[in-house]
C-alpha cells in the first residue's frame, strides 16, 4: 500500500481487528534511532492508523517541524 494509500484510510470502515495494537508494540531501545522507526513501522503497519486497546486513532502529522509537547504547550495555553 502507499503512502498516500495509508494516509487516507477510513477509520470508520476500519475493523479493529484489522489494525495493530500499539500496547502490544516492543521496540528494542539499542537499535538506532533510524532501525527503531523501521521496526516501529513493520509492527503497527499503518503508522497513520493504530489501535490503543479497543479504541482505533487516525494519526495526521503536519509536518512543520513543531513538536507533539509545543503542540499540547499551545493547547494547554489556549484553554
Amino acid at each position: 500500500m502507499s503512502l498516500e494509500n495509508l494516509k487516507s484510510v477510513d477509520i470508520r470502515t476500519v475493523k479493529p481487528e484489522d489494525v495493530a495494537d500499539i500496547q502490544q508494540i516492543k521496540i528494542d531501545s539499542s537499535l538506532t534511532q533510524q532501525e527503531m522507526r523501521e521496526e516501529f513501522i513493520r509492527q503497527v503497519g499503518n503508522p497513520y492508523c493504530f489501535r490503543v486497546g479497543k479504541v482505533i486513532v487516525k494519526a495526521s502529522y503536519s509536518g512543520d517541524g513543531v513538536s507533539l509537547n509545543e503542540r499540547f504547550e499551545e493547547l494547554l495555553l489556549s484553554v
